[in-house]
């Protein structure tokens, strides 16, 4: 029987033939059972029974198998090799499959000890030791997991007891046991047994297996199982060693969140030692490439990427062939691209996602080379590379591009049976939430299943049961649950899925309904809390009644909150948090404000219950670098599992994080209330608009105890505090978890939401919050986010100080501007004397607040020294805390070094020569002021520095330049000024070049064009200070100021272009006299008008709010437009520039007589100039134009209706001029006279100018004369008010009468009035009168009747004017003498003083100038001449003269009396000329003798004086 059973077995064996062993069976049973068809006497061998036992289990009939081990161990069998090979079989028949069922496990061990228990007693089984070993280690493969090798401990340790018993010959695999044992220990943390096991497993391996030693020896170096006598021994004479052991100790203390801050020095050092470390050839690919490798690793992990860098370089340099190291080379390579993008794989643009999606398509392909290669760990580390990479790409916008890449990644670790058991959960995890995503709900559910199946350690087992459910419950949309949970899943999932054409009405109805399952009794009423149905109009029915009660029944609904969780069971808390959660987030998403409110509100019930259950880490843990790493630390030398679970996953802490997360939604979305009540956070309640007042904007008083108004301020400042305390709380749990990026979001909330606050230097208000903040980054650390800090900080230390930084008032010493062509003496002059700014001291109590933000400000600035060179911080966060600092210090009275460092004195003087400059820029800013002055190095050495330096910012580069330029200015370093100026806008194309159109809107470039304005209009003020008449300098300077204003409009800032554009006027106005000159200035002058609309169109609308650089009061640009107060938009200074800035330009297409364009210009500036009195010039200038091309103009007259009749006239009577036709020559000259009413004496101008165009125009000599006798009418009927200093007796002036013949009635023909000139005595009268006597004469001409008459009359005035003059004099005259008898020799002894050498000739000399001569005639110097010959020797005395200089003498020949003087002398001749044809020569003695008088005291032309006394004594020599 023996042969036919083992010849059947033998065909099972080889062939595998699965009949011939069932074939084999069955005679074994039979002859088991006695049923044999052989003789029963025949021989039958046990061991047939383990033989087919073994080929049973071989071809998987494991219920054979167990059959025919029954029936061996039932006989009788010999003590044989058998009975071991059974006891192993039997052990394989209870392998574990898994961790769950723990007794088949022990089942297992007990039959495999059982064999290696009876091979070890005799050497010929020793075999079988070896063997069961062998199968031993293979089977045990599930409980190689962590946490689970602690099993492993009783049973490994017998087998490796029993190989070192039987002294096995393989001792590789001795010492590979042994080293698994090791780590079994370690993994059960049995320390003391793991020291003690390790001492001899150490000894073992170092005679037996050395190249197994350096795999020990990490594992004792890392859990210090080894004495540091023992370490130093070993290091001693190895660099092998040596780099293991500092290899392991920084692993070490990276695990254990000790890690050094100079971790790049010693990683540095390790390489060098790696560098040094010369082994054979055959060695290098066993030995030093596994540490290069490790240290490549590790170093990216610790993210040194330049030593990563070159670890790799090393690895392509050292020839390696072996696929598997290049695949891992080729992994290293990926990781080292993704490290290079840096910090900007949280921007998450579209170049950086293209950029590490194209990394992970190419490492798909490696993949596929990996699995081809077939080795499990060059696999591992491919797929432990893809999950890194895939890591930062797991958006809920972003995932669906790693579908693929997962699934490959989840197959090929399920291929291989992979023990990277946490990562294949976290991935079939992230695929379940991906297919859900993408609706493949019933896929989703199969991975979900298998991440339950892997979640060995249960640490994702609530989050996977929920997720589970949730899934299970969308599957069947049809079946609604029993529990109230369920239900509002199913109806939150249905909220999610709804489509975005969906009205909100519809949204809104479906989460209320999420809301009602979950909170029935009180989640209506607390979302009625801001219906405004359910408010009452409040008691006095005002609005602020209503606001008062919406204000209480807010209140009133948010108590119903508290009382929820009363009136719950605490059943399924963690759930409903969910549920909760989930609410808020669709509702915020799809901005159903009050419900996400509303949940919100319910779900933070929880927060206070759940952090009972959260104990708080003992040890705060720092921010690492590798938040990018998958948790389990699987990128070391082989990816293996973590032996200390330093990141595992909790479901509390994920609820915490999940609540952190509702607390930054429900901040916002309670700033979303404030908004709806028109007030930003942390802004105060504003009076309402009184609607009943008939103006807008009108405000009603409300005193501040008013009740009603109280409640509703008071509520509205809750909002806002309710609002801050959530942001606080997310960061406070932020910083008991220890994740930095909870606490960077709620800092990152705080500074925008409270921009508005910051921006206007309202910090204090929030300081106490943004302190909280502080603490909390302080805790959790910095790194990745160090410009957040540097902002926080800053916002921080200036609301410490702001408050006490005293406020300089400038003594105005002289506000009387500098002439733009003064010299630069007079310029100096004028800035020293401008202001002067008295000292001030800080307030003692405030000096707490300022050290405070001085520490603060130098913790921040040394961060920024100490971040690693990926995370590049903004030279624009370093100026704003470099300023806070600069300002701090002053206040503290603290001076700063010469090195301008902002760290200590000590340092190695390395400090970045960029903020170096800052440093000392910002000492200038703040000297001056009142406050201790620094001690500042020179400006040239500044300039020199900022010059050299390499700047990261070009804006912030820009802004220094310019702000040195402005210094330079002030100083009067024109040097410095030009090449500073010519630097920066010579840069100006670099930096503006190829902008987009809404970049360039951005609020940095506006600054940067603002500081580029600055700069021209420095540059051209310099120009201006050094001009000394150069007329192409002045050319110059204006072009300078055209281009600042061009600026300053790109910048829309008003004020800026104001600025230039005064002093572009203020430097072409001495060239707009000619047309020549004035054509040049066309386009600048365009140029500047259009950048003026530019930047007041943009100076209407509402502006963002932008940190200043300064929040105080500075040196910088305080004269250069950028002050307080200088040119308001809307002043009135700014509309007469802007208008006089059109009519130049009007003028320069007027000079072409290009009238087309001039009009359109004027069209231009009515529209865009506003309807104010500048606009009447243009109007002006509009009406001129119409009329002189023949255009109607009338409708452009209506537009002076409301102004006053005098310029209402000036404006028709220049229009005559500008008129083609006669008909509107004569239109405009009579409007002209109708719009005077009450000014007579410029409508007896009018008149007179009037009938003189009627008669050159030709008119009826009757028209021409009317005028003329209305001027005349006038004048007669004048009154005129008597001064008491002035009246005079009637019997002391001459009389003088006309002839009869003048004596006639008006109205008769051929008469003219009788006109008695006694009864005059106004100077100014009596010279009209003289004047149109005059015109009547010339005009009537020599054949009327009445010419001779109108001459003498004419003369008759002259007379009158002599008497009346004369007579007026009299008492000034006798005034004047005794004040100069009295001054005299006062006078004398003042002059003869200083040089008493000249003696009596001197004082002679000063008696002559003092005693005037007395005229030669006889008679009182007071007496009018009564004859010819007293006429022809009359000289007006000079005491006569001088009285006429006294402004107390309203009779007196001055330009009072005579405002037209060359005017009267024209008329003079006229006259003298007609008194000559009517053979009157002898009158014209007095006429001459006034315009000689005329001409010298008033046009004030001693040419003039001398030509009238020429022509006198010519007259009286021919005559």
């Amino acid at each position: 029987m023996d042969p036919s059973v083992r010849e059947r077995l033998w065909a099972a064996q080889s062939r595998r033939d699965v009949q011939a062993l069932k074939n084999a069976y069955e005679l074994i049973k039979s002859a088991s059972q006695g049923k044999s068809a052989l003789d029963s006497s025949d021989n039958f061998s046990t061991d047939l029974y383990v033989l087919c036992a073994e080929q049973a289990f071989q071809l998987g009939y494991l219920e054979m198998s167990s059959d025919c081990l029954q029936m061996y161990f039932k006989g009788r069998f010999p003590v044989n090799q058998f009975l071991g090979r059974a006891y192993l079989c039997q052990g394989q028949l209870h392998t574990p499959l898994s961790t769950d069922n723990l007794e088949e496990f022990e089942k297992f061990v007990l039959f495999f000890m059982k064999a290696i228990d009876f091979a070890t007693h005799d050497r010929r089984y020793y075999f079988l030791v070896y063997n069961a070993s062998v199968l031993y280690w293979q089977l045990v493969r599930p409980y190689l997991k962590p946490g689970f090798r602690c099993c492993l401990i009783p049973s490994l340790s017998q087998i490796v007891k029993a190989l070192n018993q039987t002294e096995d010959q393989d001792s590789e695999w001795r010492a590979e046991l042994m080293i698994n044992l090791l780590e079994c220990f370690l993994d059960a943390s049995k320390l003391k047994e793991a020291k003690e096991f390790s001492s001899a497993a150490t000894s073992f391996i170092k005679e037996n297996v050395p190249d197994k030693y350096a795999q020990i020896f990490s594992l004792m170096v890392y859990h210090k199982l080894m004495d540091v006598s023992q370490v130093e021994k070993e290091i001693e004479n190895s660099i092998h060693f040596s780099i293991i052991y500092k290899m392991q100790m920084l692993k070490l203390q990276w695990d254990t969140n000790e890690f050094p801050s100079d971790a790049t020095a010693n990683l540095n050092s390790v390489y060098v030692l790696l560098r040094q470390y010369n082994v054979p050839p055959a060695s290098v690919l066993s030995m030093k490439i596994p540490l290069i490798l490790e240290l490549a690793r590790f170093s990216m992990k610790a993210n040194c990427i330049k030593l990563a860098y070159d670890c790799i370089l090393d690895l392509k340099r050292a020839g390696i062939t072996e696929q598997g190291k290049l695949i891992e080379i080729e992994c290293l390579e990926y990781e080292y691209e993704i490290k290079k993008i840096g910090t900007k794989i949280g921007t998450y643009t579209k170049g950086v996602v293209e950029a590490q999606l194209e990394l992970i398509k190419n490492l798909e392909l490696t993949l596929k080379r990996a699995v081809q290669l077939g080795d499990p760990d060059v696999i591992q580390v491919v797929c432990t590379t893809q999950w890194n990479l895939c890591l930062p790409l797991l958006q809920h916008n972003l995932h669906q591009h790693l579908r693929k890449p997962l699934i490959s990644v989840a197959d090929v670790l399920e291929e291989i049976d992979s023990m990277l058991i946490l990562l294949r959960c976290q991935v079939h995890m992230e695929i379940a939430r991906i297919e859900e995503d993408e609706e493949r709900l019933e896929t989703a559910v199969e991975h979900l299943q298998k991440a339950i199946h892997l979640n060995n350690s249960g640490q994702y087992q609530e989050h996977l049961r929920l997720t589970f459910n949730r899934l299970r419950l969308h599957t069947i949309p049809y079946k609604s649950p029993e529990r109230l949970e369920d239900r509002a899943v199913m109806m939150i999932e249905q909220a999610k899925r709804g489509k975005q054409k969906d009205n909100v009405r519809k949204k809104r109805s479906l989460l209320v309904n999420v809301g009602l399952a979950l909170a029935p009794d009180s989640f209506q009423i607390v979302l009625d809390s801001e219906n405004e149905v359910k408010v009452s109009s409040g008691k006095s029915r005002s609005q602020i009644s209503y606001l008062c009660a919406k204000a209480q029944h807010h209140i009133k609904s948010m108590e119903k909150v508290d009382e929820h969780l009363k009136h719950s069971k605490n059943e399924n808390d963690r759930e409903r948090i969910i549920l909760w959660a989930d609410l808020a987030k669709v509702a915020r998403k799809q901005e159903v404000w009050d419900v996400c409110r509303a949940a919100c509100r319910f779900c933070l019930l929880y927060d206070d219950t759940l952090l009972r259950k959260v104990t708080k880490p003992k040890n705060a843990q720092k921010k690492k670098a590798s938040t990018a790493m998958m948790d389990d630390d699987q990128g070391d030398s082989l990816p293996r599992e973590s032996l200390l679970p330093a990141k595992s996953f909790s479901f509390e802490r994920d609820l915490l994080r999940m609540l952190a997360e509702i607390r930054f939604i429900n901040a916002e979305a309670t700033i979303n209330l404030l908004r709806l009540q028109g007030i930003e956070l942390n802004d105060h309640a504003v009076p309402p608009e009184d609607r009943s007042q008939y103006r807008p904007g009108y405000v009603s008083y409300i005193p501040e105890n008013d009740p009603e108004w109280k409640t509703y301020s008071l509520w509205i400042d809750y909002l806002s505090q309710y609002a801050m305390e959530n942001f606080q709380r997310a960061a406070e749990i932020g910083e008991e978890l220890n994740e930095a990026w909870i606490v960077h979001n709620a800092v990152v909330y705080v500074l925008n939401y409270n921009r508005h606050l910051i921006s206007s230097g309202r910090q204090r208000e929030i300081t106490e919050y943004l302190q909280t903040l502080l603490g909390a980054i302080k805790t959790v650390g910095h790194n990745g986010s160090t410009t957040i800090l540097l902002m926080l900080c800053n916002a921080l230390a200036r609301g410490l100080i702001l408050r006490w930084i005293p406020k300089p008032k400038l003594v105005e010493m002289k506000k009387s501007d500098a002439a733009t062509d003064r010299s630069t003496k007079a310029a100096a002059k004028k800035h020293e004397k401008a202001n002067v700014i008295q000292s001030f001291s800080v307030d003692p109590s405030g000096l707490p607040d300022i050290k405070a933000a001085l520490e603060i400000c130098e913790f921040a600035l040394h961060a920024t020294a100490g971040t690693v060179p990926s995370e590049a911080v903004p030279i624009a966060a370093q100026q704003q805390i470099i300023a806070t600092w600069v300002k701090a210090k002053q206040l503290n009275h603290q001076q700063i070094g010469h090195k301008l460092g902002t760290e200590e004195e000590n340092d190695d003087g390395a400090q970045n020569p960029v903020a170096r400059v800052l440093v000392g820029l910002e000492m200038y800013s703040c000297n001056g002021l009142g406050l201790m002055d620094f001690t500042a190095p020179s400006l040239p050495q500044l300039v020199k520095l900022a010059l050299e330096c390499s700047w990261p910012d070009s804006l912030v580069e820009l802004q220094t330049l310019t702000r040195l330029t402005y210094f330079a200015y002030l100083s009067h370093n024109y040097e410095i000024v030009t090449t500073c100026s010519k630097r920066i806008l010579q840069t100006d194309e670099n930096f503006f070049r190829n902008r987009d159109t809404k970049k360039y809107e951005m609020p940095g470039n506006r600054v940067g064009q603002e500081m580029l304005s600055i700069t021209a209009c420095i540059q051209g003020k310099s120009i201006m200070e050094n001009l000394s008449g150069r007329k192409h300098l002045r050319i110059a300077a204006s072009k300078a100021f055209v281009q600042s204003a061009r600026y300053a409009g790109e910048a829309r800032n008003y004020s800026l272009v104001m600025f230039a554009a005064r002093h572009f006027w203020n430097t072409c106005l001495p060239l707009l006299s000619s047309p020549n000159d004035r054509e040049q200035f066309k386009e600048p002058t365009e140029i500047i008008l259009k950048n003026i609309i530019k930047a007041e169109s943009k100076n209407k609308q509402e502006k963002k709010d932008t940190l200043p650089l300064h929040q105080w009061i500075t040196k910088d640009f305080q004269n250069v437009g950028l002050s307080d107060g200088c040119f308001l938009p809307g002043a009135e200074e700014d509309l007469t520039l802007r208008t006089s800035l059109y009519g130049l330009l009007f003028h320069i297409y007027a000079d072409k007589a290009d009238w087309e364009t001039a009009l359109k210009v004027l069209d231009e500036a009515i529209k865009v100039l506003p309807q104010t009195r500048h606009r009447l010039l243009i109007f002006k200038h509009m009406a001129a134009v119409k009329a002189g091309s023949g255009y109607n103009f009338m409708m452009d007259m209506q537009k002076f209706r409301d102004e006053s009749e005098d310029y209402l006239s000036h404006m028709w009577r220049h229009l005559v001029t500008g008129s083609r036709s006669i008909v509107g020559q004569l239109s405009c000259f009579q409007n002209a006279i109708i719009a005077l009413q009450e000014n007579e004496w410029q409508k007896v101008d009018y008149l007179m100018e009037f009938a003189e165009w009627l008669y050159c125009n030709q008119f009826p000599l009757n028209d021409v004369i009317k005028p003329l006798d209305w001027v005349v009418d006038l004048l007669l009927h004048m009154k005129f008010s008597m001064q008491s200093s002035q009246e005079e007796e009637r019997s002391t002036t001459p009389k003088f009468s006309l002839t009869e013949n003048l004596k006639i009635d008006i109205g008769l023909n051929d008469t003219m009035p009788q006109i008695n000139l006694e009864d005059f005595s106004n100077i100014k009268q009596l010279e009209a009168l003289f004047r149109v006597q005059t015109l009547m004469a010339l005009i009537s001409g020599h054949s009327s009747p009445f010419h001779q008459q109108h001459c003498l009359m004419a003369y008759a005035c002259i007379v009158r004017i002599w008497q009346v003059s004369l007579s007026a004099s009299e008492p000034i005259t006798k005034e004047l003498s005794k004040s100069s008898q009295f001054t005299a020799p006062q006078k004398a002894r003042s002059i003869i003083a200083p040089k008493k050498e000249k003696g009596k000739k001197k004082e002679k000399q000063v008696e002559l100038s003092v005693v005037k001569e007395k005229p030669k005639g006889k008679g009182s110097v007071h007496t009018l001449p009564a004859s010819v010959e007293e006429w022809a020797h009359y000289d007006c005395p000079d005491e006569i003269r001088d009285t006429f200089k006294q402004k107390t003498n309203s009779y007196g020949i001055n330009w009072d009396n005579f405002p037209k003087p060359t005017c009267t002398l024209y008329f003079m001749d006229l006259l003298s000329k007609e008194l000559q044809k009517i053979f009157c020569p002898h009158l014209i003695l007095p006429i001459f003798q006034l315009a000689e008088v005329i001409a010298k005291e008033v046009v004030e032309c001693r040419s003039l004086s001398d030509l009238y006394h020429l022509r006198f004594v010519s007259f009286i020599y021919f005559t």
